[in-house]
């Protein structure tokens, strides 16, 4: 296991802890620079990744008092019951088809990263994020990246505090993380040593994370760092399909 590989995932963790999203959505190309399988290795890897630093970026974003604990738990219960369903439909297409939709999803949240956050929100329409909550979930099961890519931009667009939505995100993409990891399990190759480790980097780089979003980083500033990064690995990955 290459230094390489442990200090990437470690950046890519804090980043994404940073924004509540759960690594997996950068983490599904990186990895797949170290690991030939996209389903069996990468997706699975990835799910567990996820639950792990998500579950971590919640303790750091609730020090500050940034998770709405009942909005994030119907959210949670949303995204646990559909993610289930994509990750089973992966299983029974061919792997060109999921690259091609996961950039379509890069595409769409890059231009959500960086469209600039208005200042003053309209009122929090709580409703229609729950009710997206279910598609998203079955599409992010299928791409094996949790849903939090996608629950983060339609918390905000939906009137959220981008730091609240981020907390409550967190939050809701952890249980699903894990639900979409089961359909995986019987065919899963997983290294169990190298998986242990990064889920341990993975947490820690998460954790903290979070807790520089909540002390002292603009999240708006973040989202377009992190835009960037994952549409740089994403284009490097795909000049090597």
């Amino acid at each position: 296991m290459s230094a390489l590989l442990v200090g990437g995932l470690f950046v890519l963790a804090v980043v994404s802890g940073m924004l509540g999203l759960g690594v997996a959505f950068a983490a599904v190309p990186f990895l797949s620079f170290f690991l030939p399988d996209l389903v069996h290795q990468v997706q699975p890897l990835s799910l567990l990744l996820n639950g792990v630093t998500a579950l971590f970026a919640v303790f750091g974003f609730a020090q500050s008092g940034h998770v709405d604990w009942r909005k994030a738990l119907f959210l949670a219960l949303v995204t646990t019951l559909f993610a289930p369903l994509g990750a089973w439909l992966v299983q029974r297409v061919q792997v060109q088809w999921v690259w091609w939709i996961y950039l379509g999803a890069v595409a769409y949240l890059a231009f959500n990263l960086f469209r600039p956050v208005k200042a003053a929100v309209a009122k929090e329409n709580f409703t229609l994020a729950l009710a997206l909550a279910a598609p998203i979930s079955i599409l992010s099961g299928f791409l094996g990246v949790g849903p939090g890519f996608l629950l983060m931009p339609t918390l905000i667009l939906t009137g959220h505090n981008p730091k609240q939505a981020a907390g409550i995100n967190a939050f809701a993409v952890t249980p699903p993380s894990f639900s979409s990891f089961l359909p995986h399990l019987e065919t899963a190759r997983l290294d169990s040593s190298m998986t242990i480790t990064l889920l341990l980097f993975g947490a820690l780089g998460s954790y903290l994370g979070s807790r520089l979003t909540s002390l002292y980083v603009p999240p708006a500033r973040i989202k377009q760092i992190f835009g960037v990064l994952i549409v740089l690995v994403t284009l490097y990955r795909v000049s090597q399909l």
